[in-house]
């Protein structure tokens, strides 16, 4: 059977922060602001880059798991934003 999409982590630049999101499929409309952190801190250097989106990831992770019981798989690589969704305002 293949998984079905129920939500994701949504990354953002806005400003100086790089902002992660839980929104739905497709949209960033009512997406949920879970966390941010300063460009500064995490743009130069990858480790802390990944180490901030690893726990958002398990942030996002423990929010579907408590809501339908499954822990979700992320894809491998990562899916880029659509153009469309990038211009959005959250």
């Amino acid at each position: 059977m293949t998984p079905k999409p129920i939500g994701r982590l949504a990354m953002r630049e806005e400003g100086s922060y790089w902002v992660a999101y839980y929104a739905l499929e497709g949209t960033m409309r009512d997406a949920v602001k879970l966390g941010m952190v300063a460009l500064a801190f995490v743009e130069r250097d990858p480790a802390r880059k990944a180490a901030f989106m690893d726990m958002m990831k398990h942030a996002v992770a423990d929010i579907i798991e408590e809501k339908v019981g499954v822990r979700p798989v992320w894809p491998s690589p990562p899916k880029p934003a659509p153009d469309h969704e990038r211009l959005d305002d959250a």
